[in-house]
């Protein structure tokens, strides 16, 4: 009796493939040593060119006429330096109230707009709210039409806006790009959060104060910098609602000083830059100074919202 055997073959095994390093997303692998000093140089490349702009402006806003003749214009090395152009402008009454006139839009601006986008968002974001598919549609709609300038202006000025602060605010408090973005970071609350204080009573009023609130700072903090912005930066509104000087926003003088090369009332600035009673002020160096000081307020908040706006953004987007 013969038994036939087979030959016996292993088995196939698969290669084996490398091990990865790191467990996260592929761009979050920490590279080599020539790709991170690819990345350190573009970073350096980067910083350079965002101060550098920066730098110049604040050089020359403390320069002298005779350092910004040699320079031919903004001063990039320090030269001959003086602090008259900022004794100028907070000496001008001007410039002082239209930088507090710019603070106070700003900071009663943002709160309003804040306000109204916080709980059209939160009404969006509840999906058995009353009629919230057709309002968020209209809200979309007016993203890509609207009534243009002149019926704006009329109704404004019906209400009896033209000269009136609140012409600076209420024309532009909300924005809906605001909204859907809050509306998106707001409908990824978790489920159970709200089933929960629902359980232990709490009304739309409080889930929205103590749950939703709470855990959306990341897109407050993002949606308040934009507002603030907005607001900090906005010279349009003024310039057609309010045709009193004495109630201008920092910027309208910025714009109208800097950009169109008009001397600011009062300022004692002729054309050629001298200024009566005192030494020699550069009329480029007053400009810069202007400018300067509508950048401060701005440099100093976003380093601390700063944190939160990737995520914010982010997330409000995805998830929506």
């Amino acid at each position: 009796m013969t038994v036939r055997t087979e030959p016996v073959t292993a088995p196939e095994v698969e290669p084996r493939r490398p091990r990865r390093k790191h467990d996260g997303p592929v761009w979050e692998e920490r590279s080599g040593p020539v790709g991170q000093g690819v990345k350190g140089l573009t970073l350096v490349v980067v910083v350079v060119l965002i101060l550098f702009p920066l730098w110049s402006i604040v050089l020359t806003s403390f320069s002298t006429q005779g350092a910004i003749n040699e320079a031919g214009g903004l001063v990039t090395v320090p030269g001959e330096l003086t602090t008259e152009a900022y004794h100028q402008i907070f000496t001008n009454q001007l410039v002082t109230h239209s930088l507090l006139v710019s603070l106070a839009v700003t900071v009663v601006g943002t709160l309003i707009s804040m306000v109204v986008t916080v709980l059209c968002a939160y009404g969006l974001s509840r999906h058995g709210s009353f009629g919230h598919r057709y309002i968020l549609l209209f809200l979309v709609v007016t993203m890509f039409f609207s009534g243009g300038l002149i019926p704006t202006f009329l109704v404004v000025s019906g209400l009896g806006g033209y000269g009136a602060y609140w012409s600076l605010i209420l024309p532009s408090a909300v924005s809906v790009f605001n909204i859907l973005v809050m509306r998106g970071f707001f409908s990824s609350t978790a489920p159970e959060l709200l089933d929960a204080a629902r359980v232990d009573g709490a009304g739309e009023w409080r889930i929205l104060w103590s749950v939703v609130l709470p855990t959306s700072r990341a897109v407050m903090a993002v949606i308040t910098l934009f507002y603030a912005v907005g607001y900090w930066n906005s010279f349009f509104n003024a310039l057609l609602y309010l045709p009193d000087n004495g109630k201008w926003p920092l910027q309208v003088v910025m714009y109208l000083y800097t950009l169109q090369g008009a001397s600011m009332p009062g300022s004692g600035v002729t054309g050629t830059g001298q200024y009566a009673g005192h030494q020699e002020i550069a009329t480029l160096s007053l400009q810069m100074a202007v400018v300067t000081l509508t950048l401060i307020p701005i440099v100093l908040v976003y380093p601390f919202v700063q944190r939160h706006f990737t995520k914010g953004m982010l997330v409000g987007a995805i998830k929506g």
